[in-house]
């Protein structure tokens, strides 16, 4: 990115909503669930699927994070520690215009309004994936909702934060959104013993989480691009994780040619623009997806159970 003229900034995870609770229990079972089949796997000597469930246990730890934040921090790259959920303040950055865009792979950077969310940004070139941007506004129009019908719809196709009403899919949610407008409105309307409403439904909470998150001042968020500090980065990357010296220095000679060497670069010039999709298959898409420098770029890192970005 930094060869590209892209100015990236790293948002991590603070601590997470206490409305989240229910879905960090699913992920802490579905690791139970792996670590079973991984020992299964491993007495029954079946080596891709010992490889397969092992995957799914690797876990982010706090160390994790404090390496990434070091290294950023001697590679000269921003970062923000998030008070709350990075795609938050993520996008509380990009609508203060600090950042251009959120670079994500969690759709619901959309549900809070970030105006550009990027998808694939820190997938290798190995990988071949095509970068996809999304502009809310032209979501929300060709969807034709407001920004609150967007947020139930979200809510409808599945959230982190509560439950969802069991039957329903994306096309039907959409058609009920595009119908009545609100969670209030459906419920009003839909029929009770076809589809079942979840117990203690905290959708209203949801919603508002989605509408008035905790994040930081974006006025108060200092972003400021340093150049490297070679000495620091050989002796953390060296010394200290056994990276190969003459790598490292050539790591940093890039780094400074991508501070020095050009100017702020358009995005465009950083991947290949393929033509946009025809209306019905954004739309289509976004039913799909259920949602859902210096401006610099926001990259939300994670810690918990997702891989630090």
């Amino acid at each position: 990115m930094i060869d590209n003229g892209i100015k990236p900034v790293y948002v991590f995870d603070g601590k997470p909503p206490q409305m989240k609770s229910s879905e960090l229990e699913k992920r802490q079972e579905r690791r139970a669930e792996a670590q079973k089949n991984l020992e299964k796997a491993e007495e029954e000597g079946v080596a891709e699927d010992v490889n397969k469930f092992s995957r799914r246990l690797v876990k982010v730890t706090k160390q994790h994070n404090d390496d990434c934040k070091e290294l950023l921090r001697l590679m000269g790259v921003p970062y923000v520690e998030a008070p709350c959920e990075a795609e938050a303040q993520c996008a509380a950055l990009v609508k203060a215009g600090k950042v251009y865009a959120t670079a994500t792979e969690d759709m619901d950077g959309l549900t809070f309004g970030s105006t550009v969310l990027l998808r694939h940004m820190t997938f290798s070139e190995a990988r071949k994936m095509p970068i996809k941007e999304f502009h809310l506004n032209r979501v929300l129009e060709e969807l034709g909702l407001n920004q609150e019908e967007f947020i139930d719809l979200c809510i409808l196709l599945g959230c982190d934060y509560c439950e969802s009403i069991k039957g329903i899919g994306p096309k039907k949610a959409f058609e009920y959104i595009k119908n009545h407008k609100s969670i209030e409105k459906i419920i009003e309307k839909i029929d009770t013993k076809k589809y079942k409403l979840p117990e203690d439904w905290l959708y209203k909470e949801a919603r508002e989480l989605f509408k008035q998150p905790e994040v930081s001042d974006s006025e108060s968020v200092e972003l400021k691009w340093t150049d490297p500090d070679e000495e620091g980065l050989i002796k953390f990357l060296c010394g200290d994780k056994g990276f190969s010296e003459d790598r490292v220095k050539n790591g940093v000679k890039k780094l400074m040619k991508g501070r020095h060497g050009s100017t702020q670069g358009r995005l465009d010039s950083f991947f290949t623009v393929i033509p946009k999709s025809n209306s019905n298959s954004v739309k289509r898409k976004s039913e799909e997806n259920g949602t859902a420098k210096k401006k610099g770029k926001a990259t939300r890192g994670k810690g918990s159970s997702k891989r630090g970005k």
